[in-house]
């Protein structure tokens, strides 16, 4: 498997990237990934150039693949403005369109301040949401005042046996996807209460609740006169409504 970091912090050294390394070692830990890190303050001047002519520069373009192909994303930024800076936005818009749909991702703040923890819920989290990832519960901020204090190194083992979990799980599920047979089950007929019959002939349980009659069925009752009744209500056929209303 293959786990991505991405960093935008643009100091160096930098608490950002400090905090996305100790996420990356606690999650491979726990699984067995190769980790490849995306530092975007390397990327800066391509991403730019990217906006304004439409095409990705080497190592933008090999960032681009690296996360597109990566099975669990860590993503960290630092705070400006109380919220995401604008670079790692910036990377985040030049991707395609749905290659974020369904990849799991930690997201994680650095910031000066302990103030501006909920930028993880009132920024980061609907970014990644509204591209489809699938987003830890657990988000990881660390101010200045968290490093070396009690609580930091918590969240970030619980963050990243999470990410694990959801990398392990979606591995191990696609190929059960793959080799499950597709089912091609005939109806049940209303008469008889038979099962249903898959691909490979084993029987299938009728679903529970009430079963569907026959359409011809229906219109029997319909047109079979004034009182019919048909699942518990009363059907009056259009003629004879029509009758009523001319007569009085």
């Amino acid at each position: 498997m293959k786990l991505v970091v991405v960093s935008a912090g643009l100091s160096v050294p930098s608490s950002t990237r400090l905090l996305a390394d100790r996420l990356a070692k606690a999650t491979a830990a726990r699984v067995p990934a190769e980790v490849a890190v995306v530092e975007l303050r390397d990327l800066a001047v391509e991403i730019a150039h990217n906006f304004t002519n439409g095409f990705p520069g080497r190592a933008l373009g090999a960032a681009i693949e690296a996360v597109t192909q990566a099975d669990g994303l860590i993503v960290v930024t630092p705070v400006f403005s109380a919220s995401y800076s604008g670079l790692f936005k910036s990377f985040f818009d030049v991707l395609e369109q749905g290659v974020l749909a369904g990849k799991p991702v930690l997201i994680a703040a650095t910031g000066g301040s302990a103030r501006h923890s909920l930028v993880l819920e009132h920024a980061l989290r609907p970014l990644f949401a509204h591209l489809r990832a699938v987003v830890v519960p657990t988000g990881v901020y660390a101010a200045s005042e968290d490093w070396g204090a009690e609580g930091l190194a918590e969240r970030i083992e619980r963050a990243a046996g999470e990410l694990a979990g959801l990398m392990t799980g979606l591995a191990a599920a696609g190929p059960a996807r793959e080799a499950r047979p597709a089912r091609e089950a005939r109806p049940a007929s209303a008469a008889d209460g038979s099962a249903e019959v898959s691909a490979d002939g084993s029987a299938v349980a009728p679903a529970e609740g009430p079963v569907r009659r026959p359409r011809e069925a229906v219109a029997q009752s319909a047109t079979a006169g004034r009182g019919a009744r048909t699942d518990g209500f009363q059907v009056v056929p259009f003629e004879q409504q029509l009758a009523a209303l001319r007569t009085r």
